[in-house]
């Protein structure tokens, strides 16, 4: 464990370099208002906890960097909340001010919001159609020859999927079908709809439309184009103004990670109830060696439904990061237990 006075350099030097990008030296530490120690004192202590690997020494410089055990240390013992600003705070909160009709466009304007807040790459991760529940569903048509079928979950996931109309098919079987599957779906998990269809909906089907063949594969149509998750991401390119990433290799390579839906996903999926910060190497892909990525879940009660995160170099603002996902992940949540009460 590191001593009062290592602490407080640690600390200094990982703020200090946050801010600047550039290595600390002792006699920067000593100018410090709150630093009562002399430059000697510090050299020692810096000497001491780069020996225990929480700073590096660069080779142009004798001022030190931090580690990622370094800022590891200082995530987990150091950092102080941060105190947003007044207009930070309203920022966000007025993204939950009126009622929820469509989740995916707060979550868009909150991964803008927050990119902007920050200037680092967010990321949003929707609700899992697959694990939601069938709370509505509209057919309207269009013209003739097509609809659209919108369906919302109890997540308050909004789904718009377009499909052409059977010509044989008239008015009153369309009013027919969506009365049989809103009195037989509704409240029933997406991922069991088509057991569901086989067991309860086409006897009403052959019974009650003039045309069950075509009644039947509008229902397929309809219902059976799923998308298991929506993610949104915003601020690609603050990655580029970050003295990290000038490497052009390593910023396409992370720009390549950004672009994949099926690699961010599961990083996002996997990431553990409430926040979580991975540094450095503790990332799993290497292309993200040199990121932090801060994860906050959203939830319903105790049901975890969906993920928002920052992804930003290694020298990250921590303390506002954090509190501004922290911030949001509750307003969120909060919104969404009062959405589904109502």
């Amino acid at each position: 464990m590191l001593t009062e006075r290592q602490a407080l350099i640690l600390q200094v030097i990982i703020d200090e370099f946050i801010e600047t990008a550039q290595p600390i030296g002792s006699r920067n530490i000593a100018k410090k208002e709150h630093i009562s120690y002399s430059p000697a004192t510090i050299r020692n202590d810096m000497a001491d906890l780069e020996e225990e690997g929480f700073l590096t020494k660069t080779h142009s410089s004798s001022g030190r960097v931090p580690s990622e055990k370094g800022y590891r240390f200082y995530v987990d013992h150091i950092m102080s909340p941060f105190n947003l600003s007044s207009d930070e705070v309203r920022l966000i909160q007025s993204q939950f001010d009126e009622r929820m009709i469509e989740m995916e466009k707060v979550m868009q304007n909150s991964a803008h919001i927050l990119s902007d807040l920050t200037q680092y790459t967010t990321l949003v991760l929707g609700p899992e159609v697959y694990e939601t529940k069938l709370k509505q569903l509209q057919i309207v048509p269009i013209n003739k020859q097509s609809a659209i079928a919108i369906l919302v979950t109890d997540t308050g996931h909004v789904e718009h999927r377009s499909f052409a109309v059977p010509s044989t098919i008239d008015h009153s079987d369309l009013e027919k079908v969506v009365n049989i599957l809103n009195e037989k779906l509704v409240g029933v998990p997406i991922i069991y709809l088509d057991r569901m269809i086989e067991s309860e909906v086409i006897d009403l089907l052959n019974r009650y439309t003039s045309n069950f063949q075509k009644s039947y594969d509008l229902i397929q149509q309809a219902l059976f184009n799923h998308q298991t998750s929506s993610l949104y991401v915003s601020g690609k390119s603050n990655i580029l103004m970050q003295p990290e990433f000038n490497d052009i290799e390593k910023a396409r390579s992370l720009f390549n990670i950004m672009e994949s839906e099926e690699t961010i996903t599961p990083l996002l999926k996997a990431s553990e109830e409430g926040m979580h910060i991975s540094i450095g190497q503790e990332n799993e892909i290497e292309a993200m060696n040199n990121c932090t990525l801060i994860t906050a879940t959203y939830s319903i009660g105790e049901n975890q439904i969906g993920t928002i995160a920052l992804l930003g170099p290694i020298r990250m603002e921590y303390a506002k990061a954090v509190s501004l996902l922290d911030l949001w992940s509750n307003n969120m949540s909060q919104s969404l237990h009062n959405w589904f009460k109502d």
